[in-house]
């Protein structure tokens, strides 16, 4: 009796440890996508490092989350039109002709840039919490006024080229962790910040749904990582030096959090 409970208990952990490693596992049909990764900087890579020098002012990172997608799962064939700057047109009018019939796997990261992220943190940055907070809420009603109908027009003009492709929407982390001693932006223009940006994934995450599309939420994955938080920073503060990588993920950043995340949407 106790040799079959013995057996019993041993194939039960077989079967356990044999369900963990096929979810480890990536499905088969990865070797075998064709995978095109769209957007903006990102998904580009901006504030990685390593930037391929075909990609020119757009700064594809070989740290960015599509290529360390490419690197580690290796499907049939990978191309990345993510650019620096890209707004919603600009995806529609110079990434989506990328895509095509044979297309299996795409990715897609924008919207940010169509609610001005980058001269929202300059104005928060030189001018002070009053006319931050006024520039978050001006991208705040922007964004309930305008970007899902963008996002849409985007994930439409996708559905047309790639019918059969398997969508991933990868929204933004917030940038700052609250109630910490932390140099800077004043408490109120950092919780400000973080509502427009969550207000954006919540857009952005509706839209994909909406198209049947899934959506890469990093915001968890970041907690613990962001500005004024007390773990390594995954994102980079403003740098007078070189302001185009400030706010963006560092490499570890897109290792760490953004690169799991699409890959676990991704299958």
């Amino acid at each position: 009796m106790r040799r079959s409970r013995l057996v019993t208990l041993a194939l039960s952990l077989a079967t356990s440890l044999g369900a963990t490693l096929a979810l480890a596992v990536p499905a088969q049909a990865a070797a075998t996508d064709r995978y095109v990764a769209l957007g903006d900087s990102y998904a580009s890579g901006v504030g990685a490092g390593s930037y391929t020098a075909e990609s020119g002012s757009c700064q594809r990172s070989t740290n960015a989350y599509p290529a360390l997608y490419n690197t580690n799962v290796q499907p049939a064939s990978y191309c990345s039109v993510a650019c620096s700057g890209a707004r919603t047109t600009d995806v529609v009018n110079s990434q989506l002709a990328a895509l095509g019939s044979t297309t299996t796997l795409v990715s897609v990261t924008v919207g940010g840039n169509d609610v001005g992220f980058a001269n929202i943190m300059t104005t928060c940055v030189l001018y002070g919490t009053t006319e931050c907070v006024a520039a978050v809420q001006a991208a705040e009603d922007k964004a309930r006024a305008d970007l899902a109908g963008l996002l849409a027009t985007v994930y439409n003009g996708i559905k047309s080229r790639a019918a059969s492709a398997r969508v991933v929407v990868v929204g933004y982390p917030v940038f700052y962790q609250l109630n910490t001693l932390c140099v800077g932006l004043s408490d109120t223009s950092r919780a400000k910040i973080n509502e427009g940006i969550n207000l954006v994934d919540d857009i952005t995450r509706s839209a994909a749904l909406a198209a049947g599309f899934k959506f890469a939420d990093v915001r968890s994955i970041f907690v613990g990582h962001q500005l004024c938080s007390y773990g390594e920073k995954w994102l980079h503060a403003l740098n007078y030096t070189n302001l185009g990588i400030s706010y963006h993920p560092t490499a570890a950043g897109q290792a760490g959090g953004y690169y799991p995340v699409f890959r676990g949407a991704a299958g």
